[in-house]
């Protein structure tokens, strides 16, 4: 083959492992050839090992099957070391059982790596140091995630079973939109079909998820993106007790020690700004402001200046004073 065939057809290969389906029009612009050169190339793809399903008709195109044998993944440099960056961190990561895989994967990718891009990961691993702790939340079945997320990628409709806060299972058939992680907690925005409206759900109550075989068609998301839209929805789902506190700092001090946005936050002077802020708990907050070494007041709820009370009288009476 000729080097312009040569890089063609790693460019289709690129493509064809970058998302589910193509159609025959897509690839054609997209590499600006003919309808015959693309199928000639799919041909030669199909000659090394790699299996290209085409689809006929108005509604066909070609994606990349699974095979008996992997055959060999088309990455550049960025995308080589985001991988390799990424597995580093799965070592400790919130999906269940796959540290130990995590580092076989690694040990094999770093192996074929060029130098040049050994030495970025491993720049970039030295200077990093993890902060480790226990478990800040429930960790997710990989299999599960990986059949939510190619799903999402393909717009293919889903049955599971799912646990609410209850503990009470339901059937949900569902259109799914994208995986959203937030911590150690995965979660799923989706168009629930039954219930006519879009819903969050957590990945960890969710049981043995099932492609359908349906695509469904884009719909638009009411946020500006599934992070904003899951965001909003933990937000209605918890009862509203907003804090109200007088804080003597600057407004970008607070931010970045309190580690709230800048919409919780009203600058008064340089010296003093306006929390106000809707936590999960007003004990938490309580602590989190007290241990800030910030002078503040409290203007309301007064629940958060008595839980302020209980913890000086607490700590009060540890230090052995009255």
């Amino acid at each position: 083959m000729s080097d312009t065939t040569s890089g063609r057809l790693l460019r289709l290969l690129s493509l064809l492992q970058a998302r589910g389906e193509w159609s025959g029009p897509e690839l054609r612009e997209r590499l600006g050839v003919s309808a015959r050169t693309v199928r000639r190339d799919v041909e030669r793809l199909r000659d090394l090992g790699y299996p290209v399903h085409a689809a006929l008709g108005a509604t066909g195109g070609y994606r990349l099957e699974a095979g008996t044998a992997m055959p060999p993944l088309l990455l550049d440099d960025e995308e080589a070391v985001a991988i390799a960056v990424g597995l580093r961190g799965a070592a400790g990561g919130a999906v269940a059982g796959i540290e130990e895989t995590s580092v076989r994967a690694l040990a094999k990718l770093e192996q074929v790596l060029p130098d040049r891009l050994r030495r970025r990961v491993n720049a970039l691993h030295a200077a990093t140091t993890p902060l480790t702790g226990a478990p800040a939340g429930p960790a997710v079945d990989p299999a599960a995630l990986s059949v939510l997320a190619v799903a999402c990628r393909d717009r293919e409709r889903l049955r599971f079973g799912y646990r609410d806060r209850d503990d009470t299972e339901t059937g949900r058939l569902v259109e799914p939109y994208g995986l959203v992680s937030a911590g150690r907690r995965w979660y799923l925005v989706a168009w629930d079909v039954g219930r006519g409206d879009w819903r969050t759900f957590r990945v960890d109550r969710i049981g043995d998820p099932r492609p359908t075989g349906v695509r469904c068609p884009p719909r638009e998301l009411p946020a500006a993106d599934a992070a904003a839209f899951v965001t909003r929805s933990l937000a209605g789902s918890r009862p509203v007790r907003p804090a109200v506190l007088t804080v003597h700092a600057s407004a970008e001090e607070l931010i970045d020690r309190f580690r709230v946005t800048g919409a919780e936050v009203e600058p008064v002077d340089d010296r003093t700004c306006t929390l106000r802020t809707a936590p999960d708990s007003l004990e938490w907050t309580a602590l989190r402001i007290a241990f800030l070494d910030l002078d503040f007041e409290v203007r309301e709820p007064p629940e958060l200046a008595e839980h302020l009370a209980e913890v000086g009288r607490r700590l009060l009476r540890a230090a052995g004073r009255r």
